[in-house]
């Protein structure tokens, strides 16, 4: 029987269509889903920039541990070579100063650490000496509070890299770049920049070779004053107190610039030999002040130069104040480090954060894992003894909903798989106002059974529950009409109705066209995250969805819970939410086999899995009550809705960490280790599959697309997932979308 309706009017000639009503809604959909993509895609920038700085700042990329030793310094002058600890180039000449007799100039190097550095300037504090510190750039920005106490305090602070890397090794950009990160760290942490420059690894004069050599007059020309040491307490050796204490300490009455070490490694033994080497110090006669204020008591013939770098003024010198060698930041310079500082505040907690997801998602994932193959396979066994079966065998005849909108590719290959089912069928093929004649081909198969009815278009709930109205019979199977049923696929399907309690039937839903990369993908999904999945929720008595592309339904409890509701863009989860509450059995039925269509292009894919994923939170969100069901119909609130939530929604949305972090590990921590963990999971996930694959009586070939498809294809699922996050967040509306179809599903294919 068939419900004719006119054509459409043909558009008057010589003028433009107008747009539809539909057609106009689209275009505003698609016009604000642009800014949540943008918003979803800002957030993994985001994301991806904190982790990026946090591994700069622990170890740069490819970290660099190279240190030059034994190179000869030909080119370097004797005078400082055996100069003064303190070298300047006033005038473009290299000239050392010397530290006054009976003076030290304390300085610490390798700080600020937040363990170590506060005890130190506790012990300067106690004993009134300054003491001035070279301080790592990346260590500046994690810790500025201490930077900040440190010249408040009076001290003196200097460069000492950003990354604490060999100069002589690195180009002449990584050199400037090492400079100026750390001044603008300094000027984000204490409001100042400094003159004062030491290089890692070079503690005396006679480590300048021909290699580093260039640096120390680069940076002389830009104003620095490099600072070495007279006297090394090698304090790192941890030698014990009292060798720290005898090695700082220079020949009578000579001066000397003196090296400790507040950061680096373990440096109690610094701690405790600082106050005793004061006091020694202090009982020989010496004084103490800071490098400036050996280089002002020697009152140098030459002027000394002033630089400013890093757009900085000179600052007054004032009594537990600024230092001669500091300037105050002011400008870019000092706005550009306060977003330093802020940045690396927001890396240093969200990394710890996401560490500690990481591993409940970890947890999580390897807990799923282990729950589907323990239950799949007791569902697998418990399915297919011999002795089990649901009750009488189910022969009556069902209505076949076949809901078509524009599927003139793929509807004749449905209905004729339908038409050659071995268990008696009324089809129903529900046109929901299709342009491109569907109906019409659909009646001109002249298929035994089949009526068409014909509706405006309205979507897929209002086409099924049209369906439903006209189905002559209590059972209803419900199919996409871009599938493709086998013979036997309707008879298996309606079996586990004989239970009176079943409500609904979930089919086994596989790839048609896994021809190419994106089917074969698909497909492994299919058959791993999808049936399995399904397996493990029928065992528990909580599938959350009935696929749309096969399920079968009580007519009675699909009309006693209102029928498919336009509320959710996933009709089928909300039905099948729906019939547990109201407490009906949902199953899964293994051996009914439906081949579908799945997208071909990757915009087609994120489309669908992007309505999937929204559908299922909308839907989730509209049962949320659920959790506080009682008795028997309660069981999917209290164990299927925390299982959705964690598994398909919360653990989805994190899991990007474990590739971020893979990743990240990779560049900053141990690239080998990083390595056999991501194939350690890979391989569990491998084992899954497999396992998947044999119980469905796949072949296992497309396992070689596994790799890859985590590589890629996943991470695409992780984004389709955000976007959705982000979307329901953001109180976004998102409406159906209609694939292309190729109509290459023509007939139930062998499996593999």
């Amino acid at each position: 029987m068939t419900t004719p309706t006119p054509p459409p009017a043909p558009p008057a000639r010589g003028r433009r269509r107008a747009p539809s009503r539909m057609e106009r809604a689209a275009g505003r959909a698609a016009a604000l889903q642009r800014p949540r993509v943008l918003l979803a895609l800002l957030l993994l920038l985001a994301l991806t920039c904190v982790m990026l700085l946090d591994g700069y700042l622990r170890a740069e990329v490819g970290g660099d541990e190279r240190v030059r030793t034994g190179a000869s310094a030909g080119d370097v002058p004797d005078d400082v070579l055996d100069g003064g600890p303190i070298l300047t180039f006033p005038g473009g000449r290299a000239t050392t100063v010397s530290v006054p007799d009976k003076t030290i100039v304390l300085t610490f190097d390798d700080g600020p650490d937040p363990t170590w550095t506060p005890q130190v300037l506790e012990i300067l504090d106690t004993y009134d000496v300054p003491g001035t510190f070279f301080l790592v750039g990346s260590m500046v920005s994690r810790h500025p509070d201490i930077v900040r106490n440190m010249v408040e305090q009076g001290n003196e602070v200097g460069v000492h890299t950003f990354t604490h890397v060999d100069l002589s090794y690195q180009s002449t950009a990584r050199v400037t770049r090492e400079i100026e990160q750390t001044q603008l760290a300094l000027a984000g942490a204490a409001g100042i920049t400094t003159t004062l420059f030491r290089a890692p690894y070079s503690s005396e004069t006679d480590a300048i070779d021909d290699y580093s050599w260039p640096v120390y007059e680069s940076l002389g020309a830009d104003g620095y004053t490099s600072v070495f040491v007279d006297t090394d307490s090698d304090d790192w050796k941890r030698p014990g107190v009292s060798k720290i204490v005898e090695w700082a300490t220079p020949e009578d009455g000579e001066g000397a610039s003196v090296l400790f070490h507040d950061a680096g490694g373990e440096r109690s033994q610094t701690i405790e030999a600082l106050p005793k080497y004061i006091e020694k110090m202090k009982a020989k006669g010496y004084t103490f002040t800071t490098v400036s204020g050996a280089m002002a008591e020697q009152q140098s013939t030459q002027p000394q130069q002033s630089p400013q770098p890093q757009e900085s003024q000179p600052a007054q010198q004032s009594g537990g104040g600024l230092q001669a060698a500091h300037h105050r930041a002011t400008g870019a310079t000092l706005y550009e480090g306060k977003a330093l500082i802020a940045a690396v505040a927001v890396a240093e907690w969200t990394v710890p954060a996401l560490s500690a997801g990481l591993v409940v998602v970890g947890v999580a994932v390897m807990g799923r894992f282990a729950m589907m193959l323990v239950l799949a396979r007791r569902h697998h066994r418990k399915r297919n003894r011999r002795r089990f079966d649901w009750g009488p065998p189910v022969t009556g005849p069902v209505s076949v909903i076949v809901p078509a909108y524009n599927e003139k590719e793929c509807i004749e290959a449905t209905l004729r798989s339908l038409a050659r089912g071995t268990h008696p069928v009324e089809i129903i093929v529900v046109d929901d106002g299709s342009t491109d004649g569907t109906a019409e081909i659909a009646e001109s198969l002249g298929l035994p059974g089949v009526r068409v009815v014909r509706q405006a278009n309205a979507g897929k709930p209002a086409a099924l529950n049209n369906g439903v109205r006209h189905a002559r019979y209590d059972i209803v199977v419900m199919m996409d009409g871009d599938t493709v049923f086998e013979p036997d696929t309707v008879r298996h399907l309606v079996q586990p109705f004989a239970d009176p309690s079943v409500g609904a039937v979930a089919g086994n839903a596989k790839v048609g066209n896994r021809r190419t990369l994106i089917g074969a993908w698909q497909h492994i999904e299919y058959v791993m995250g999808f049936n399995l999945d399904r397996r493990m929720y029928d065992l528990l008595r909580c599938m959350p969805t009935i696929p749309g592309a096969i399920g079968a339904f009580r007519r009675e409890a699909v009309l006693q819970v209102g029928g498919m509701s336009d509320d959710t863009l996933a009709e089928d989860t909300d039905l099948t939410i729906a019939l547990h509450r109201a407490g009906w059995r949902v199953v899964y039925e293994e051996h009914a086999r439906a081949w579908t269509e799945a997208p071909a292009s990757l915009g087609q894919l994120w489309s669908q899995r992007y309505r999937w994923s929204y559908g299922t939170m909308q839907a989730l969100w509209k049962h949320r009550r659920s959790l506080t069901d009682k008795g028997p119909s309660g069981r999917f609130g209290r164990v299927g809705m925390p299982l959705v939530v964690l598994f398909q929604v919360v653990t989805p949305v994190f899991a990007p960490l474990i590739d971020v972090f893979t990743v990240y590990s990779m560049l900053f921590v141990d690239f080998r280790a990083a390595l056999l963990a991501w194939l350690a999971v890979l391989g569990v996930q491998v084992v899954c599959a497999a396992y998947a694959f044999r119980l469905d009586r796949e072949k296992y070939r497309y396992l070689l697309m596994m790799p890859l498809q985590q590589l890629a294809y996943r991470q695409m699922m992780y984004l389709v997932l955000i976007h959705s996050c982000v979307t329901a967040l953001t109180g976004g509306r998102l409406r159906w979308q209609k694939l292309k179809r190729t109509g290459e599903v023509g007939t139930p294919a062998g499996s593999g």
